[in-house]
């Protein structure tokens, strides 16, 4: 990669807006590359999770959930941020059954994607799953969504149609794509035990 000093911004001091149940918004003083100044303002976010959940029969484990910022149902695929102190793979495993009730024989990293750089420090991570068994759901409260399955081929139908608008979705069915024609590899590891590990990030 390219010396990019003449693209980097220094940070000079860090204010405080929100502290909500959810969001953390901050304001930084930064220094420009020219010497001038400027602030920019984001959310930070302690990191997320998406599982690509493949059936035996070839179908993808999907979500339909109300998100109220755009007021509509999304079709998703299963995610949820980090607990603190909890690792990559123990958040997909724990977000897979809760939210689906699936829990996977197999798991494989594919990797990670910052879905609003402009104005959030989100990364998200994206694992694959697959030898699934369903089992019961655990919801959270207040947490309402409904579970179904469809084949890649439906899937990248309704990305590419309008159906699916999520960005992450939209990432990981670039990923199962190009996974399915052999062109992008995944290294399948058996899943861990019941103990989770507490760093168990790639």
């Amino acid at each position: 990669m390219a010396n990019d000093a003449h693209l980097r911004e220094t940070m000079l001091e860090r204010t405080e807006l929100l502290q909500g149940h959810f969001l953390h918004v901050v304001r930084d003083a930064v220094a420009l590359p020219d010497g001038g100044r400027a602030t920019r303002e984001f959310v930070l976010h302690p990191g997320a999770v998406m599982v690509v959940g493949l059936l035996d029969d070839g179908q993808v484990v999907l979500e339909r959930q109300y998100r109220h910022p755009l007021q509509d149902v999304m079709i998703e695929f299963p995610a949820g941020k980090l607990d603190a102190g909890e690792g990559s793979l123990g958040c997909a495993r724990r977000e897979l059954q809760e939210e689906t009730g699936y829990t996977a024989g197999e798991w494989a990293f594919a990797g990670r994607l910052a879905p609003t750089i402009a104005y959030s420090n989100e990364l998200i991570d994206i694992w694959f799953a697959r030898k699934l068994v369903l089992g019961e759901r655990r919801l959270d409260q207040g947490e309402f969504l409904d579970v179904f399955t469809a084949t890649p081929e439906q899937l990248l139908s309704w990305c590419r149609g309008g159906a699916v608008v999520d960005g992450k979705t939209l990432v990981g069915a670039l990923w199962l794509q190009q996974v399915l024609q052999g062109n992008w590899a995944l290294d399948w590891a058996p899943a861990p035990g019941d103990v989770l590990p507490e760093n168990d990030a790639p």
